[in-house]
């Protein structure tokens, strides 16, 4: 606190507001103090990211719709463009800005940039406060569900303004209905109203921009509105600003207005976020661990929260899948990147929170059954056609295997079988199968042109190709687990099908080179290297990642890969040569064609989603030692609790998830089979409340930085020398008790290494 004093009395004129910036950033330590987990929150880790997008300092409440960060490049920028009233998704856009002004009012004023200071900057996940430089105001945030509380203190005499704008270029409007209410609507990607009320604790003075002028009128109509309010600068100093957004109508804004704000102030919205974050944050307890360690956790802990989220309103909510509201006796989610949460975010939820997931996933088959296809990507607008495969089957089949029943099961078979047979499964493309999927149900693998070769697909992506290898690995995947469900609902002739389409991996191995190799249409071996050739990303053949990534992704079948490789000994070798093969190339050249592929250890990618599961892969080996000492150094050097602090693309929970799971010692490495593999905890105690009421205890006896590898174990008292367990154990609220050590214990593990399933 002594630098924070420092930095705030060296700014003139601004005392009562430094000691106002420094009592709410002593009363929020306090508050940390006495919130136990929540005080190693720090959403500022992973704010610069390594290649691409950084991870955003998102304030909000759990799975909640109201989302807001400060509107900068990353945490390396200093400056801040504007406040958004709401984040509508992970990174596809805001609605309604604001920002506060001492100047007078021009149209320069709306693109100026605000100065701030890191150091006076607070940034919780319910509570946000920043200093900002130039104008000397202070702003603070705290978020509801469908509300929003920002607080503005302006330096004494100064003219106070508030400038408001919007970041989508439809249609939009701003209205004044009195000195004190305004009502907004902004267009958002094109088939969303989203409405706007508000309400400021003091009287002002309102206008708007016409044209290219400033004008003094209650309100306009068009597109990329802009309007300001100014204040008596002798009768106001700290400016309140309550508001309320939906996408339903401008009646059900003013609704939410009132059903959140009734009898709140400020510090009591603050409160109730934060008890609402230490729920739970807290329901996971650990004891042991560095503080670094405790950081990266619960920091990775908390952004497995930001998604999906509830955007149901007073018991109805707009669906951009059929663009009609609907009524609804239960939430309704939006907002889920599949391709990055299949793999670890819904499984964690699955433990923490069964009856959210089970209505995320009937959110799923609302939109199956609104649009008429189980969607991918589904945000607010509808399904945002990103990556490739269809893995919300893996979330449907691991859900259905792990005791989750309440979503209409029949109808989600019936939107993943028409995915599975009438669907493109080219990459970033929506609606009905192209040859190329013909291809794939005939032949068994999806077909690629050789290098050079003109497209004659007019539906395959100019930029994202056809990822031929990428796309028959994933869908063999996505088949084998329809075809697992076919089985469990008794669908014989279904499970037949799909269980032999989970088998087409096997047609695009090369045995001569021992990775998955592209063909034509004509069965032909396209001779390509596989390490750096198909263009940026290496998406004619791969996606974002080479063939060293995608030799692994056979996680639902990895006995059936081994035998590909030999046996055992072959496989676990060729791990090791994964993270020990070079690049053959400088790293320069290699990242600019790979940007996504970040993390590096040889030619393994910490840093993207198809990497999450192989580490643990040694786990089906005789030496699971490996697995441990693996997990430890990828946690330790790519995990750590600074700025740089995630090795890739977090999306929004998708890679925390492992994290959360990996640290914790345990990961699901085949969604779909309901058991765990066992890793290495960085914590000597684990405790998980479960909603059944029970406790899973993950005991690590003498874990540390050092001591991270199994000496022995015991699953509820008895001996356990298989690194599995089962969901049924850990919802049981099974012990699982490790004795750690500083070197290997090469017997531990290997005595049942088939007992994945």
């Amino acid at each position: 606190m002594k630098n924070l004093f420092r930095s705030c009395i060296t700014l003139s004129n601004i005392v009562l507001l430094s000691l106002n910036t420094i009592i709410s950033a002593q009363a929020q330590e306090k508050n940390n103090d006495g919130a136990g987990n929540l005080k190693y929150i720090d959403p500022r880790i992973g704010n610069v990211g390594q290649l691409l997008q950084p991870t955003r300092p998102t304030v909000q409440l759990p799975n909640q719709m109201i989302r807001m960060f400060p509107q900068r490049t990353d945490y390396m920028d200093d400056q801040i463009s504007s406040f958004p009233l709401n984040v509508v998704s992970h990174r596809l856009g805001e609605v309604f800005s604001i920002k506060p002004s001492v100047k007078k009012i021009e149209l320069a004023n709306w693109k100026n940039q605000m100065t701030y200071d890191y150091d006076l900057e607070i940034t919780r996940p319910w509570y946000y406060s920043a200093f900002l430089l130039d104008d000397e105001v202070n702003v603070e945030f705290v978020p509801g569900k469908k509300t929003g509380y920002y607080r503005f203190v302006f330096p004494a005499n100064a003219q106070k303004s508030l400038l408001l704008g919007t970041y989508n270029p439809g249609e939009s409007a701003y209205q004044f209905i009195s000195d004190t209410e305004l009502t907004g609507l902004e267009t958002y990607h094109g088939n969303v109203k989203v409405y706007l009320y508000g309400v400021f604790d003091a009287g002002a003075s309102f206008g708007v921009v016409k044209g290219n002028q400033v004008v003094n009128e209650p309100g306009i109509d068009g597109k990329s509105v802009k309007a300001w309010i100014n204040f008596d600068q002798s009768k106001a100093k700290n400016i309140s600003f309550k508001y309320a957004i939906s996408y339903i109508s401008a009646a059900q804004a003013k609704k939410n207005y009132n059903a959140e704000f009734a009898g709140q102030s400020f510090e009591s919205i603050k409160s109730q976020g934060e008890n609402a974050w230490a729920k739970v944050i807290n329901q996971i307890q650990t004891a042991g661990g560095t503080e670094a360690q405790k950081r990266s956790f619960y920091t990775a802990l908390y952004r497995t929260y930001e998604r999906m989220v509830d955007i149901t309103e007073d018991g109805q909510y707009f669906s951009g899948y059929d663009n009609k509201i609907h009524q609804t006796n239960r939430p309704f989610f939006v907002d889920d990147w599949a391709w990055d949460t299949y793999l670890a975010h819904h499984p964690l939820r699955v433990i923490l929170n069964p009856a959210q997931e089970e209505d995320m996933l009937n959110s799923y088959v609302n939109m199956y059954s609104q649009s008429g296809w189980m969607p991918t990507f589904p945000v607010l607008f509808g399904d945002h056609v990103c990556m490739n495969g269809f893995h919300s089957t893996v979330s449907f089949l691991d859900a259905h295997r792990k005791g989750l029943k309440n979503f209409d099961m029949a109808e989600a078979y019936k939107g993943m079988y028409k995915n599975a047979t009438e669907a493109t499964m080219l990459p970033w493309k929506n609606g009905p199968k192209t040859e190329l999927e013909e291809v794939y149900y005939q032949k068994g693998y999806f077909p690629a042109l050789h290098p050079g070769e003109k497209e004659t697909v007019a539906e395959v992506h100019n930029f994202e190709k056809r990822q031929a290898v990428a796309i028959t690995l994933g869908h063999s995947y996505d088949d084998w687990a329809l075809g697992e469900l076919a089985n469990d609902l008794g669908k014989t002739a279904d499970y037949k099908k799909f269980n032999a389409r989970g088998q087409n991996y096997h047609n695009l191995w090369d045995p001569k080179k021992q990775l998955f190799m592209p063909k034509d249409n004509k069965g032909n071996w396209i001779n390509i290297d596989p390490k750096f050739d198909g263009g940026m990303g290496g998406r004619d053949y791969y996606d974002e990642n080479n063939g060293w990534t995608y030799v692994w992704q056979v996680q639902h079948d990895v006995k059936g890969l081994i035998g590909l490789f030999g046996g055992t000994k072959n496989f676990e070798n060729k791990l090791d040569q994964l993270f020990r093969e070079p690049l053959d190339r400088s790293k320069y050249e290699f990242n600019a064609k790979f940007p996504d592929a970040t993390g590096l250890v040889g030619q393994y990618s910490m840093g993207n989603e198809p990497s999450f599961h192989i580490p643990y892969l040694y786990n089906f080996t005789a030496s699971p030692w490996k697995t441990q000492r693996r997990i430890r150094f990828l946690l330790d050097t790519w995990f750590k609790d600074n700025v740089f602090g995630i090795p890739g693309d977090e999306d929004g929970g998708g890679m925390t998830a492992f994290a959360v799971f990996s640290s914790m010692g345990f990961y699901p490495l085949t969604p779909g089979i309901p058991t765990y593999t066992i890793g290495s905890p960085v914590f000597e105690k684990v405790n998980i409340a479960l909603p059944n009421g029970k406790t899973f205890r993950v005991i690590a006896n003498n874990s540390s930085v050092v001591n991270k590898y199994i000496q022995s174990a015991k699953l509820n008292g008895k001996e356990l020398n298989t690194p599995w367990f089962t969901h049924e154990q850990l919802v049981a609220g099974a012990t699982l008790e490790l004795e750690m050590g500083p070197k290997p214990n090469k017997n531990w593990g290997n005595g049942t290494i088939n007992a994945s399933k």
